[in-house]
């Protein structure tokens, strides 16, 4: 079974584009953005700093497609959690009891 070698300077590349994405929510920090957009931001860039950690760094890129179809039913699984605790946190205030006033 052969490795994949992949060049410094791809190694490179991820490393710069990481610190970019880290200055950039740095710099975004600062701002107050309307509405929920800071969050939207930040997780976007996370998710991308994530994805280039997860491909590059461990090597979920060059992997067998096994390794891929496992990694992916992983963030499948995320996915069906935190649509389960979002929906629960949505639907909280519906179901609170109505306080009665009594005469």
């Amino acid at each position: 079974m052969s490795e994949h070698i992949v060049p410094k300077k791809t190694y490179y590349a991820v490393f710069g584009a990481l610190m970019v994405l880290t200055a950039l929510t740095v710099f975004v920090a600062r701002f107050d953005l309307p509405g929920i957009l800071n969050i939207t931001v930040a997780l976007t860039v996370a998710v991308i700093k994530a994805t280039l950690v997860v491909l590059y760094f461990m090597h979920v890129r060059y992997s067998s497609r096994l390794t891929q179809v496992i990694v992916a039913a992983g963030i499948f699984w995320l996915v069906i959690m935190l649509v389960l605790t979002a929906s629960d946190y949505v639907t909280r205030n519906l179901l609170a009891p109505v306080a009665r006033i009594s005469m």
